[in-house]
């Protein structure tokens, strides 16, 4: 499969402005919560890479998520976390970046038990 980044003369024509060197030292990740499609996409956040994920979870996804009425309901110990497609258990005190996340890294919780609106997914 054709990849048009990897074209020079299409890089030639273009800028990219989703760069990392774009977000002031911070890195851009989107979070995703699982059978909540009442968000019907990731939510993108610039965040410091040294930030620990227990901030990413406390200071950044609740109050994002918060509006949802499971998000009240929500047991943090039990978020199953997938970054980049690989299911993880992230150190809570360890920053983002030592989680292995990265520039446009893709965050994916479940809550068990929490299946959207009235179990709709939504």
């Amino acid at each position: 499969m054709l990849n048009a980044l990897d074209n020079a003369e299409y890089l030639d024509h273009v800028t990219v402005r989703d760069a990392r060197k774009n977000f002031h030292g911070n890195i851009l990740v989107y979070v995703h919560w699982e059978e909540h499609l009442s968000f019907c996409a990731a939510v993108a956040f610039p965040l410091p890479p040294a930030m620990p994920f227990g901030a990413l979870v406390s200071d950044v996804i609740a109050p994002a998520y918060a509006a949802h009425p499971d998000a009240a309901r929500i047991d943090w110990s039990k978020a199953e976390w997938q970054i980049d497609g690989l299911r993880v258990v992230p150190d809570l005190s360890a920053s983002l970046e030592a989680n292995g996340l990265g520039h446009k890294s893709l965050v994916r919780f479940k809550t068990p038990g929490l299946h959207g609106w009235k179990g709709s997914a939504s």
